[in-house]
C-alpha cells in the first residue's frame, strides 16, 4: 500500500518524529456547562466610558430644581470628592425633562427617547455603589471587581468559567472608540492564562490586523507551516511549563487561522437589511460609529461569543461621558450617538429571539454628583458635576430578568443609594448567577490563595429579584 506524504509530514519524519506528529492544540475557549441551569448565554456591556450623570438619565430627582443655587441640606452629610469639596459647592438643577413610558410607567429622561420606548424590556438598577471616586478605580471595580489593576476583568472571568461556542472567533470582544482613562486592564485577563484577555475588534471591513495571509500562500500551504510551526512551539512549551502567554499564543495561531474565513464575513455589515440598517442608525453620521459597535455586538452573539463590550467615548479626543464642564451639554452630545443604537439592539435582538438568552448591560463607572463642580483644577466649572460612586444607575435588559422594574433608590438629591443598596460585587455576583455560576466556586488559585471576580463578598438578591425567584 503506498501512502503520500505531505510535506509537512515529510519535514518531521526527516527530523527523526513520526508523520502526523503535530498534535492538535488544545483550545482553552472550549464551551463548558454551567454549574447549573443558566438564564443568559452571553453577555453584552454597553459601557458609556466617563461615568453618565444618573440625575440626567435614568434617576429623575425633582427636589434638585427646588434646590438649585443652594448648598445641600446638613440632613443629607457630605461625601469625599475628587475635585472638589462637597460642602463648598452648590446643587446643580436638572435641565432634563422626564416621561413615563410603557405599562411599567417607568420615567425616562429625554436623553433616551428611542431607549424609553423598550423600557418594559429594561430593569433599572437606581442604587449601585463601590467606594472608587477616580476614574482607574471605578472603571476597574465595574469591569475587574476590584479598585486596584493587576485582576482579572468580568469577560475573562466568564470565558475562564463557561468558554465560548465560537469556534472561529474571540470568546471575548472589545470595541473601544479610543483610550480608556484606566488603561487595558479593565478587559485584561490579569492572572489568569492569557488565552482568556479580551480581543480588540477595530471599526471597518479588517477588526483584527494582520489577519489576512500572504499573497500567494494557500490555505493548505499555511495549514501545513502551522502544524510545523506548532511542533517547535510545543517542544519549546514542554520546557517553559506554565508559561500561559505561550500557551495562548500556540492557541491564537489556531483561532487566527480559523478567523480568516470567518471575520471578514463578520464585518461585512453590506448584507444587512435596509432596515436594520435604519433600525441601528448605521447610515447616519452622527450613529454610524456606535451603531456598528451594537450591529457587530448581535453578529458576535449571534456566532456563539461569550461577553461583548461596545464603549463609548474615549481619550482620543472625541469626548466621553465625563460632565465635569457642562455636563447637560456633554450628555446631549454622547446620548445623541447613542441612543437610536442602543435601541435598536435591543428591537433587533428581540425579533430575532437573541434577547432572551442575551444580557444586555448599560452603565458607566459611576454616577455624578447633585451638586456642581467649580473646581477649575479639576476641569470642572458651574454647570457639570462631579464623579458619584456613592449612588448610581445601570440597567439590565434580556438573559431571562424580567423588564419593566426598578429596583434600589438613591436619595432625594441622587447623591447615596438608600434603598436596597447593590454593591458591585452584588452586581458581579448576580451576572454569574444568570450565566449559570456560582460566583464563590469560580476560582483560581495566585499566590497563596484563591481569588475569584467577587473577592470575599457579592450576594445574588439582585439575580433574584432581576428573575423574580
Amino acid at each position: 500500500m503506498s501512502i503520500d506524504l505531505t510535506r509537512r509530514e515529510l519535514f518531521l519524519s526527516a527530523l527523526g518524529f513520526p508523520a502526523l506528529a503535530a498534535a492538535a492544540v488544545t483550545n482553552p475557549q472550549a464551551p463548558r456547562k454551567p454549574q447549573f441551569p443558566a438564564t443568559a448565554k452571553s453577555v453584552i456591556f454597553l459601557f458609556m466610558h466617563g461615568g453618565p450623570s444618573h440625575i440626567e438619565t435614568f434617576d429623575p430627582k425633582p427636589a434638585l430644581n427646588q434646590l438649585n443655587g443652594q448648598h445641600v441640606p446638613a440632613s443629607f452629610g457630605s461625601v469625599q470628592l475628587q475635585f472638589s469639596k462637597f460642602e463648598q459647592q452648590t446643587v446643580l438643577g436638572c435641565k432634563r425633562t422626564f416621561k413615563k413610558y410603557g405599562q411599567s410607567g417607568i420615567e425616562v429622561s429625554d436623553l433616551f427617547p428611542n431607549v424609553a420606548e423598550r423600557i418594559d424590556d429594561i430593569a433599572v438598577i437606581r442604587s449601585m455603589n463601590h467606594e472608587g471616586f477616580t476614574h482607574t478605580a471605578a472603571l476597574n471595580w465595574l469591569n475587574n471587581g476590584w479598585s486596584r489593576i493587576g485582576r482579572p476583568s468580568m469577560g475573562s472571568w466568564l470565558l475562564y468559567g463557561l468558554g465560548s461556542e465560537s469556534e472561529n472567533l474571540p470568546g471575548f470582544v472589545v470595541m473601544l472608540e479610543s483610550g480608556i482613562k484606566s488603561g487595558p486592564s479593565v478587559y485584561s485577563s490579569g492572572f489568569l492564562p492569557a488565552a482568556y484577555q479580551g480581543t480588540m475588534f477595530r471599526d471597518g471591513p479588517a477588526p483584527i490586523l494582520n489577519l489576512k495571509p500572504p499573497t500567494g500562500m494557500t490555505q493548505t500551504d499555511q495549514r501545513e507551516m502551522l502544524d510545523s510551526l506548532h511542533w517547535f512551539n510545543q517542544r519549546h512549551l514542554e520546557k517553559n511549563a506554565g508559561d500561559s502567554s505561550l500557551e495562548a499564543r500556540l492557541a491564537s495561531y489556531e483561532l487566527a487561522f480559523n478567523m480568516q474565513t470567518a471575520a471578514p464575513e463578520l464585518a461585512d455589515l453590506s448584507k444587512e437589511t435596509p432596515a436594520t440598517r435604519a433600525l441601528y442608525g448605521l447610515d447616519s453620521p452622527n450613529t454610524q460609529s456606535f451603531a456598528a459597535k451594537c450591529l457587530m455586538a448581535r453578529r458576535l452573539v449571534e456566532r456563539g461569543v461569550r461577553f461583548v463590550q461596545c464603549w463609548s467615548g474615549g481619550t482620543g479626543g472625541e469626548g466621553d461621558w465625563d460632565g465635569h464642564k457642562q455636563c447637560d451639554k456633554n450628555h446631549l452630545e454622547m446620548a445623541a450617538k447613542t441612543d437610536r443604537p442602543i435601541a435598536g439592539l435591543l428591537a433587533d435582538l428581540k425579533s430575532r429571539g437573541l434577547l432572551d438568552s442575551t444580557l444586555v448591560i448599560w452603565g458607566g463607572e459611576f454616577g455624578r454628583t447633585p451638586v456642581c463642580d467649580g473646581s477649575m483644577n479639576g476641569g470642572g466649572d458651574a454647570e457639570g458635576r462631579d464623579h458619584n460612586p456613592y449612588g448610581f444607575s445601570l440597567w439590565m435588559a434580556g438573559g431571562g430578568i424580567k423588564g419593566g422594574q426598578i429596583i434600589g433608590s438613591t436619595d432625594e438629591i441622587g447623591l447615596r443609594a438608600i434603598d436596597n443598596p447593590v454593591h458591585v460585587h452584588d452586581l458581579h455576583a448576580s451576572i454569574l448567577r444568570l450565566m449559570g455560576i456560582d460566583h464563590t466556586k469560580l476560582t483560581y488559585p495566585f499566590e497563596g490563595r484563591d481569588f475569584r471576580l467577587t473577592d470575599v463578598a457579592g450576594k445574588t438578591d439582585l439575580a433574584k429579584r432581576l428573575t423574580n425567584n
